[in-house]
């Protein structure tokens, strides 16, 4: 059924592609080389590398990010210029340098009467830096937080890169590509910017305060939108290449445009694609990624642990104790110890492989100033495989009805030991795992855009969106098979806590097995199986809005203009996860998912109206206020969703200005929350139970102890099968109940006119949102259970008979509230040396002043503020992140003619870790703390006639990153993804014609 889907799907993006051909062709047809300067503008591009082609939201800047309201010029257009601007800007397109409407606001304004705080980013920053996709700059942002995920994040991710805001999770944050929502991937929730071409991007705009009343319930951080290049009327190809200073990860993209302009410049039609391949890098070939430790103590102290439990080694134990170790030849028994465990780091990836092929098609004609038709079709096939150790095997997962626990019973021929025994290993005879996940995306547009009569104008909009998704793993292996294999037999097979029994003829003709040894190439062949899950978002969204920059001027001396917008917006959103049919049936090495499978519609109306209440008077430059409001009704809930914000900008005088926002948010949970499948991961936790943890409780010790012994577990002789890592179940919950939040910022803007081109800013923020939805951290659900804290936590937990942790659930659910603050500055500035010479400096500081959240309703609110979150956290279960309290972006230009150099520098600063409770320090733990990081990097461009050149070096000192207990690679992919392939070359060259 899926691939029929996923050809129904190929199918649509060919007669799109067809459709697009033909307007080629048509315009080839018809156009002509008269200009007519009363139709709508098309502009010429100056560069290879997209500079040429920015919205006016991206007017030339120093090198580097700009946090500006709206950058553009303050001249008023005439009526018929306003008009043509805003139907150009319904699509992303550039209509010139007038008011425009930025992220935000709804209205169009100039650069003094916005007060959102807006940061622009411009195609030319992103591509000076080398970024092979658009996550690879986001990481340099210190607004960006690293609770999304990224390339270095190479296990669960499905090669999905998503981002988000302030920390505050991939799942609060809104992604726009050209103003309107865009197709998420299925797998990861989130707009996957691995997927987007970074060469079809003219800029980005980020809002980095609430957005939810104009743009809806996701917009909790804030916006991210994307605008791509329109309506071009000239060609350009061009090529890159890099790669490591190891020769790895090496890189290469092409990419093409061709605009044309038709029927006397009324109509424009604009195609555009790209290839882009990433090499990848395995852990092995960088020595600080090696050995995996999974302890904090320094490595000689002999305290340190190394590896994973689940070992080529069969670890054997049972009810009396016995604790031992069966070498791979399946006859040499040891007792288990340090020297069993497995490095599993030396089988995976640290950077995902990637390709990306990208098409696009963009037309839009004007009919007459009523009626402007413009229409968009994006689409990406990705694929991105990444590698990992071998399948660790301890049990099956419920609901499956295969034994929980392997017990290779004592009249087993081949055990030594005489006693029933439990065992688990890593099944290295399959090989190791091979993911690979390939994603088709479409996302088309339609719509029409116009003048009504009297200054009202419309825009209406169908967006939809498919995305299909295989995640096809290799070498998993079959549970039934490798039971046959081994000759063992349930005595209740619709029990998965049924005893085993040795039963040969259940054995393949090749013979038995030996289950404490490895398996022979036919018994491994056998066994061996390799999975494909499937999944598929679909977006249906309707748009409406009608607005009127000047509706009317305020009736007294010094007023000015009130400007209203409506909308109404129609979304359905469905997602579908199907796994394999091995995966649901309970029969597969991994864990059990079953089928799922569900979505919701939402009907919503927003309004905004924006008065300058003075302007160009004593102490009022301009003062304006601007509401908004949003209401949504979901097909989940009777509830209607409100939500509403205010804000005021007053500038004394044109050299400064001060603006302040207060908004609320109100989240419903989205369709992966709700409804996305569910899976096994193996987190970095610890029993604490273990004989060699329950005393690392101090006073909590006994309280420790005495639930373990309720559970029948002496903690005196007990020991953890796979030390370091819990099996952990995640994924949707149905049963959700929505965020509610609130946002203000407060700042001001200096641009001393005795100073040409100078700008600094100050921001302060500030979110608080209840009834967060994640998924807890392992160590902390352990640790809430036992040692009485959180006594509810212990439903979640699941062991075997024999003791160990058959799974931990740490799915989607309301947890308690979170709380965020902190201050951002902003300097840019651009001077003229000589004729030819132009210096330029541009600085993004965040600093956090308080980062706090509540993980269980009513419980207590932990700090934090400047932690890294080593064994994951609460907005990524998974993974090891920061949330340092000073983070820093500088560049520094200059230009000569056509040569330009850029120096880039970014600066983390150093974090303590943290185990979701609490810091850790000198006293508790030999290594506790990251220190400050700098990464350092060059680009030099050259423009030559049609063509362009540049090259760079990222990471100039080669500098390695910090060492973090992660229990993945010894570092934290999600915060110092950058430092992990070391030093890169790139070369780039591009021709416009």
């Amino acid at each position: 059924m899926m691939n029929t889907s996923r050809r129904h799907l190929l199918l649509c993006a060919s007669i799109l592609g067809v459709g697009t051909l033909s307007g080629t062709a048509f315009a080839d047809s018809t156009t002509q080389p008269e200009h007519r300067s009363h139709k709508v503008v098309h502009h010429k591009a100056s560069t290879s590398t997209a500079a040429a082609r920015s919205t006016p939201a991206a007017v030339a800047a120093p090198a580097a990010t700009t946090s500006v309201a709206v950058p553009v010029a303050t001249t008023a257009p005439a009526s018929s210029s306003r008009r043509r601007a805003a139907l150009l800007e319904a699509q992303g397109v550039s209509g010139g340098t007038e008011r425009m409407v930025v992220t935000g606001s709804a209205l169009a304004s100039s650069n003094n009467q916005n007060a959102n705080p807006v940061q622009i980013v411009t195609a030319k920053q992103i591509q000076q830096t080398g970024a092979t996709t658009l996550s690879d700059f986001f990481a340099r942002i210190p607004s960006i937080g690293g609770t999304g995920t990224n390339n270095s994040e190479t296990n669960g991710t499905g090669g999905a890169s998503c981002t988000d805001i302030r920390n505050l999770g991939s799942n609060r944050v809104l992604v726009l590509i050209d103003g309107k929502r865009a197709t998420l991937n299925g797998q990861s929730n989130c707009i996957d910017l691995n997927a987007l071409p970074v060469q079809q991007i003219a800029s980005v705009e980020i809002l980095k305060d609430g957005g939810s009343e104009l743009y809806g319930a996701d917009a909790v951080s804030g916006v991210i939108n994307i605008k791509m290049r329109h309506n071009l009327s000239d060609g350009n190809i061009t090529i890159r290449g890099g790669i490591t200073g190891q020769g790895d990860n090496d890189t290469g993209m092409i990419s093409a445009y061709k605009g044309w302009n038709f029927d006397h410049d009324k109509g424009n039609l604009t195609l555009f694609g790209q290839y882009m391949t990433q090499g990848g890098v395995l852990q092995r070939d960088r020595s600080w990624a090696n050995p995996v430790q999974l302890s904090d103590n320094p490595v000689g102290s002999g305290a340190e642990t190394f590896g994973s439990g689940y070992s080529n080694y069969t670890h054997v134990q049972s009810a009396s104790g016995l604790n031992a170790a069966v070498a791979p030849d399946g006859k040499t028994v040891s007792e288990w110890g340090t020297n069993n465990r497995y490095d599993y780091g030396r089988h995976q990836s640290l950077i995902n492989q990637l390709q990306d092929a990208s098409l696009s098609g963009d037309f839009h004609y004007e009919f007459n100033r009523h009626a402007n038709l413009y229409s968009n079709v994006m689409y990406s096939h990705r694929t991105s495989s990444s590698y990992m150790a071998a399948e660790p095997f301890d049990g099956s997962v419920q609901p499956s009805t295969l034994p929980s626990v392997l017990t290779v019973p004592a009249n087993d021929p081949n055990n030594p030991f005489g006693q029933d025994v439990d065992i688990t290993k890593r099944l290295t005879e399959l090989g190791d795992r091979r993911d690979e996940n390939a994603t088709d995306t479409v996302t088309a547009k339609v719509g029409v855009n116009g003048e009504i009569a009297y200054g009202w104008d419309y825009d209406l909009s169908y967006t939809y969106g498919s995305n299909m998704s295989t995640d096809h793993l290799e070498n998993v292996g079959s549970y039934t098979n490798l039971l046959n294999a081994y000759g063992l037999q349930q005595t209740d097979p619709s029990s998965a806590t049924s005893a085993l029994v040795y039963n040969p003829s259940v054995c393949p003709s090749f013979g038995c097995s030996n289950p404490f040894g490895t398996m022979g190439s036919q018994a491994a062949s056998y066994v061996n199986y390799n999975t494909n899950t499937h999944s598929h978002y679909q977006l249906r969204d309707w748009n409406l809005r009608i607005n009127n920059n000047h509706v009317t001027t305020m009736p007294w001396k010094g007023g000015g203009d009130l400007g209203i917008a409506v909308g109404f917006e129609h979304r359905g959103e469905q997602l579908t996860n199907t796994p394999d049919e091995l995966i649901s049936s309970g029969q597969s090495l991994t864990n059990t998912v079953l089928p799922t499978s569900g979505g919701f519609d939402v009907t919503e109306g927003y309004a905004e109206a924006k008065a300058t209440l003075l302007k160009n008077v004593f102490l009022a430059k301009d003062l304006t206020v601007d509401v908004q409001g949003r209401a949504s009704g979901y097909s989940t809930t009777s509830d209607t969703a409100k939500n509403w914000k205010a804000s005021i900008n007053w500038a004394p005088t044109q050299d400064i200005r001060f603006r302040g926002t207060i908004g609320t948010s109100y989240r419903q949970p989205n369709v992966y929350e709700l409804y996305g499948g569910q899976s096994l991961s193996y987190n970095l936790a610890n029993d604490p139970c273990d004989a060699g943890q329950v005393g690392t409780y101090g006073a909590a010790s006994a309280a420790v102890a005495a639930t373990c012994a309720k559970q029948g577990i002496n903690t005196s002789t007990f020991h953890q099968s796979g030390t370091g890592q819990v099996p952990t179940l995640g994924g949707g919950n149905a049963h959700l109940a929505p965020e509610i939040g609130r946002t203000y910022t407060f700042g001001t803007i200096i641009t001393p006119r005795w100073i040409p081109n100078l700008s600094i800013s100050g921001e302060f923020w500030h979110y608080s949102v209840n009834h967060t939805i994640s998924a807890l951290p392992t160590q902390y659900i352990l640790d809430g259970c036992y040692t009485g804290t959180s006594p509810s936590l212990c439903n979640t937990i699941n062991r075997l008979s024999n003791g160990q942790i058959n799974t931990v659930t740490a799915t989607n659910q309301n947890t308690g509230a979170l709380h965020e603050s902190g201050v951002d500055f902003d300097f840019d500035y651009r001077i003229r040396v000589a004729r030819h010479d132009v210096l330029s400096v541009s600085n993004n500081f965040q600093y956090l002043l308080n980062y706090t959240q509540q993980l269980v309703p009513g419980g207590a609110f932990t700090n934090y503020t400047g932690a890294l979150l080593y064994a994951g956290g609460p907005n990524n279960a998974n993974a090891s992140y920061g949330i340092p309290r000073v983070r820093d972006y500088a560049t520094f230009g200059w230009t000569h003619g056509a040569f330009t150099a850029t120096y880039m520098v970014q600066f983390i600063g150093g974090m303590r870790w943290n185990d979701q409770s609490e810091f850790l320090n000198s006293t508790t733990a030999g290594r506790y703390k990251t220190p400050m990081m700098i990464e350092q990097d060059l680009t030099l461009a050259y423009r030559w006639k049609k063509w362009n050149f540049e090259s760079g070096i990222n990471n100039i000192t080669n500098k390695k990153p910090p060492f973090v207990a992660s229990g993945v690679d010894n570092s934290a992919g999600a915060t110092y993804g950058s430092f992990y392939q070391g030093r890169y070359f790139f070369l780039q060259a591009g021709l416009n014609f």
